[in-house]
């Protein structure tokens, strides 16, 4: 399934840490982001979120113990079986698309040379979507959502409804949030 067909919130819950996993399991975001876990927990908290059904996205970047390697992926795409997985790496992207993972690539908009380097990394390795960081940069979300033909998903940095209407009518198909007060906002 692609991703703009999952999407029925277009906040998403960016959980990193445990503590804010009850949050993300009844709040109104169908997505959330699992930026906390290890290999001993990952497991369960994937059951618990699909169980609330909810559409569940790795970052690979923050799970305790596991490597970048393609036998990781393969055992994250068999056994845990997520939705997808989010990386700022683009030779993860790749891989994880060969082992049937939906993919996300995360790239940081520092300055105009890191938008360039994120344009080029995008289509190169041909992400399912794109989370840009921060989020709060409307100019640079309606240029990108000209430039990539990808779903762009803003995140960070954005704390308020006005922030995350600015983002979604730059382009944006949804906003990554940390927030639980914000995972319940009706978009």
């Amino acid at each position: 399934m692609k991703l703009v067909d999952m999407v029925e919130s277009q906040i998403i819950a960016s959980v990193k840490n445990e503590e804010d996993l009850q949050a993300a399991l009844t709040s109104n975001a169908n997505i959330v982001f699992l930026l906390t876990g290890n290999l001993m927990t990952i497991t369960d908290y994937i059951h618990q979120l699909r169980a609330a059904d909810k559409h569940v996205f790795l970052h690979l970047d923050f799970i305790d113990g596991l490597s970048n390697s393609k036998n990781a992926l393969n055992y994250v795409a068999e056994f845990w079986n997520p939705t997808g997985i989010i990386t700022t790496k683009s030779h993860i992207v790749k891989m994880a698309k060969e082992v049937g993972l939906n993919t996300i690539q995360r790239i940081f908009l520092l300055d105009w040379a890191a938008i360039n380097k994120g344009i080029e990394m995008v289509k190169s390795c041909k992400p399912d979507a794109v989370e840009i960081m921060p989020g709060i940069i409307p100019k640079v979300i309606d240029q990108l959502s000209r430039e990539l033909d990808y779903p762009i998903i803003a995140g960070g940095l954005i704390n308020d409804i006005s922030e995350v209407h600015a983002a979604l009518e730059a382009g944006a198909l949804a906003v990554s949030s940390g927030k639980p007060h914000m995972w319940n906002f009706d978009l």
